[in-house]
């Protein structure tokens, strides 16, 4: 795989809370550089970011972030103003509690209520790996796939762990046929990140990406 291939498969990302718009202006002209899948940026900055590089910028954002207990009213109104700033795609997180408390059901009713707000917007669901079971980890995998989204997603980068080569080769084995992979959460090298493309992840979330485009480049 090129350099240029495997920077196409990743989310550059900036949501630290005190990210400035500085921040997010470095950030938004190195995706312009690596040609990366999309800058993952805090909701804050959505419309801004969409005002000063309208089509060059793929814009994504997060719901529910980064804890997930938020009530799912509250999640799809986030989607819903993001959407109308500019932005093309969403990661929410899940409601983390109620994984732990084996409702599952209502877990997948609110990913659906959230898909069904993003429309033909693409949504990627956060189910935090590092708080969970391997059976709750197997039930997320069948609930996202339930609801329609369109990825599964490891980890915020604010938990207690992040991706992890395990939880892939998991959720690979437990997901539905359209539902895709992205790892996320301690990704900070070109080794990792060949690694996670390699077992099969569609969607990499990393914040280092410009140094590791440069490090691919010589």
């Amino acid at each position: 795989m090129t350099i240029q291939e495997m920077l196409a498969h990743v989310d550059h990302t900036q949501l630290k809370p005190y990210a400035t718009w500085e921040d997010i202006q470095r950030l938004c002209g190195e995706a312009l550089v690596y040609h990366t899948a999309s800058v993952c940026i805090p909701p804050a900055y959505v419309r801004r970011v969409h005002e000063t590089y309208a089509d060059k910028i793929n814009i994504c954002t997060v719901v529910g972030f980064p804890l997930g207990y938020s009530v799912t009213r509250a999640k799809v109104a986030e989607v819903e103003q993001a959407l109308a700033d500019g932005c093309n795609e969403i990661d929410m997180v899940v409601n983390i509690g109620d994984v732990k408390s084996g409702q599952y059901a209502k877990v997948e009713d609110e990913i659906r209520t959230v898909k069904e707000a993003c429309g033909s917007h693409i949504l990627k669901v956060i189910i935090e790996t590092c708080y969970l079971t391997e059976e709750e980890k197997i039930a997320m995998c069948r609930a996202v796939t339930n609801a329609g989204a369109d990825y599964i997603k490891t980890s915020t980068g604010f938990g207690t762990g992040g991706a992890a080569r395990e939880d892939i080769e998991l959720f690979l084995k437990h997901i539905g046929p359209g539902v895709k992979i992205k790892a996320a959460g301690g990704v900070s090298d070109r080794e990792e990140l060949e690694l996670f493309l390699k077992l099969g992840c569609d969607r990499v979330g990393m914040s280092r990406t410009a140094e590791v485009g440069r490090e691919l480049a010589e």
